[in-house]
């Protein structure tokens, strides 16, 4: 059975089955029937299909906030709008996937020489519960535009937000089983992986689990594209715009809670700001708001699961007992829900474990740095390489700062973030293979060489 937790209450919502091996069959065969007329539709058709799909979710936005409260404890001011981020997705890719992968005219001794983009067939998205729409979507719509059919292995802790993304497409008058919901529990997972009607894996989730679903795919010669964990630097310089940089690193580090794999976990402060930078994080920190996320009013609602406070209060912990100043929160709360109090460490260094390890929660790391060079060697210290950030007002150096920064995408003077129009993804720890933009959606096609003479 797959359960359904409140993490606001800590009390059980529901019950839902998971799939058996047999079922879990059946389920992917639907999807692996499916793809050859898929395929063989055309661009306007998919994407028509994509258009409807991204009103019907709006339709469903609502509840699909509501569902996501309850969940996994997103609050529902940020709920709401991560839907309208994923029928955006669908949107973008319904209007530029034709484009993304037009045929690439190469010269040759051929008369006509050239790669064209063709479907794989039926790929496995294996989803995490922290943003149960927009990393489902980040998933299906690039994959369905390029005419690959679609089963979805929902996390277990949100099976109710994957059976109405089911709903969706049904209700959208999708051609059936392009997209198939998969409830499986965990251990069922590498199963559906080495299906022989599974041409690729895409996986979201973490670093740990990802080595696993990597090395299941590998033997079995099927691609995969990895974004897992992240440990992502945002380093602040003594010329930026410290109010601002203020402003968007707090937002950075709670959005979800903290439970966002780009969140900025490792604040670096050139020194002569350093203590100034502090004394303007604190205040909005301390803002922020803590309570039931389906009230409009709230900022930062419970932590997903018990276990994932107490691994958050480990690292807190063992960070204070190393020496850092622990100048906002720190205690697990009394009281019921898996909350866990807005948390600001400062004088942390490389050794401790809050910079060492990735942070799931609403936990903000500040180190100081001498320079600019020092600030890019305390960034690149670490196994992750998925997100990173500069804030400074010289452009000369924020871009030599941004080619040395070592990850996946880097934003100057802003927040990182994905973007349908972009491709994200990561190096080192945090995985390889790029979703999104027009990189994304060639990663599960076949860049087919065509020779004419």
């Amino acid at each position: 059975m797959l359960i359904a937790t409140n993490p606001y209450s800590g009390e059980k919502i529901a019950e839902y089955p998971a799939l058996n091996d047999e079922q879990m069959r059946e389920r992917i065969a639907l999807a692996h029937q499916a793809f050859p007329d898929w395929q063989a539709s055309s661009y306007p058709e998919r994407a028509e299909v994509l258009r409807a799909v991204a009103g019907q979710l709006r339709e469903y936005k609502s509840e699909l906030a509501k569902l996501m409260a309850e969940e996994m404890g997103k609050p529902v001011k940020e709920g709401g709008p991560e839907v309208e981020k994923a029928a955006w997705c669908a949107e973008h890719y319904a209007d530029h996937a034709a484009s993304y992968l037009a045929n690439d005219v190469l010269p040759s001794d051929a008369s006509l020489s050239y790669v064209c983009y063709q479907p794989l067939g039926t790929l496995l998205g294996i989803l995490p519960w922290n943003a149960p729409l927009w990393l489902a979507f980040r998933y299906l719509a690039p994959a369905l535009m390029a005419g690959n059919t679609c089963v979805m292995k929902h996390d277990s802790h949100v099976p109710a937000c994957a059976l109405v993304i089911a709903d969706v497409f049904v209700e959208a008058g999708a051609p059936d089983n392009i997209m198939v919901n998969l409830p499986l529990t965990t251990p069922a997972v590498e199963k559906a992986i080495r299906d022989p009607r599974i041409a690729a894996v895409s996986f979201t989730g973490s670093s740990t689990a990802g080595r696993k679903v990597a090395a299941a795919a590998a033997s079995e010669l099927k691609p995969s594209v990895l974004e897992l964990g992240g440990s992502d630097p945002c380093i602040v310089m003594a010329d930026a715009d410290l109010e601002q940089a203020a402003d968007i690193v707090t937002l950075s580090r709670i959005i979800n809670a903290g439970q966002s794999c780009i969140a900025a976990k490792r604040v670096i402060v050139e020194d002569s700001v350093y203590d100034d930078f502090i004394r303007r994080l604190k205040p909005r920190l301390e803002a922020l708001k803590s309570g039931d996320p389906r009230s409009p009013d709230t900022d930062i609602g419970p932590l997903a699961r018990d276990d994932l406070r107490q691994n958050l209060h480990r690292q807190v912990s063992e960070t204070i007992a190393a020496g850092a100043t622990c100048l906002l929160g720190g205690e697990i709360p009394a009281g019921d829900g898996y909350f866990y109090p807005v948390t600001l460490l400062t004088d942390v260094t490389p050794d401790m474990c809050a910079f060492r390890e990735e942070t799931f929660g609403p936990v903000m790391v500040v180190t100081p740095a001498a320079n600019l060079d020092v600030a890019l060697q305390l960034a690149n210290d670490t196994d992750y390489g998925l997100g990173a950030s500069i804030w400074t007002s010289d452009a000369e150096v924020a871009e030599q700062a941004a080619a040395r920064l070592n990850a996946g995408q880097v934003a100057v003077n802003g927040i990182v973030k994905t973007d349908p129009r972009l491709p994200s993804g990561g190096i080192k720890g945090s995985g390889f293979g790029r979703e999104l933009g027009p990189h994304g959606i060639k990663e599960f096609v076949n860049a087919k060489q065509i020779w004419i003479k």
